[in-house]
């Protein structure tokens, strides 16, 4: 990210507690989601940079982050960390990592970053626990499913009751047939261009996840098709992308 905006980006790495938001803590978690929509000719030199910023992260055993990194197929890099708060977002907690590095080196790094891309994009999604679907706990990053298929439905704010309703009878209806299929509901949050809903399904591989859904598919039958054609006619925009998990960039201390 620019240097300018370090202070946006130092947000979403933010290390908190899965606390309460707007009084929803079982409810809801929100996150702070910063993009990089990186140039193609420029991919091998921004995970080169990746790759030292964590390194870095690694050898100062930094306390204050904890983080995720996701990359999608339209070259779009997502950096994720939960927030607990608004007034979270002025916390400058690179200030040890600066110490550590030394305010040259750091600086350096980032420029470097800088030329990889001219489009960066800050926003928040909310992790909403009750529409989404994994009867074993819910994790964003399932052990040995890395790909990812994040799927995209737009609708208008007026209708945000019926899509919520309709959201809960597919949970009801996985929840009831026994469903293997496991997703996370995310809900667009401040920084967002209209309302959505985001779904986030893990698999082994694209190969794998083709085989799910056909799965997924036949155990739920033609009830499936009318409660998702219901969630369908909803919608104003539907769009859906494939990524991976990227766990070399990733920091924690956890």
């Amino acid at each position: 990210m620019k240097i300018q905006k370090l202070t946006l980006f130092i947000t979403l790495l933010l290390v908190l507690p899965i606390g309460a938001i707007h009084g929803q803590s079982e409810k809801s978690q929100a996150f702070w989601v910063h993009e990089d929509v990186v140039k193609p000719s420029m991919i091998a030199e921004y995970e080169a940079v990746c790759s030292e910023f964590t390194a870095n992260l690694k050898k100062h055993n930094i306390p204050e982050m904890d983080f995720i990194v996701t990359n999608t197929n339209d070259n779009r890099y997502l950096w994720v960390g939960p927030i607990d708060n608004m007034a979270q977002l002025d916390k400058p907690i690179f200030t040890t990592l600066v110490e550590k590095m030394g305010e040259q080196a750091f600086e350096a790094l980032f420029e470097r970053m800088n030329k990889c891309y001219d489009i960066e994009h800050d926003y928040i999604l909310n992790l909403d626990r009750e529409l989404s679907y994994m009867p074993g706990g819910i994790t964003q990053t399932p052990e040995g499913q890395n790909y990812r298929k994040f799927h995209y439905f737009n609708y208008a704010p007026a209708d945000v009751d019926k899509v919520r309703a309709q959201s809960k009878a597919i949970k009801e209806l996985f929840e009831r047939k026994g469903s293997k299929m496991e997703y996370r509901v995310y809900r667009s949050g401040f920084g967002n261009r209209g309302e959505y809903l985001m779904v986030a399904i893990a698999a082994e591989s694209a190969k794998d996840y083709a085989s799910e859904i056909e799965s997924n598919n036949e155990l739920l039958g033609e009830e499936w098709l009318e409660t998702y054609n219901a969630f369908l006619g909803m919608m104003i925009k539907v769009e859906s992308v494939e990524g991976r998990m990227r766990p070399e960039f990733a920091y924690s201390q956890k």
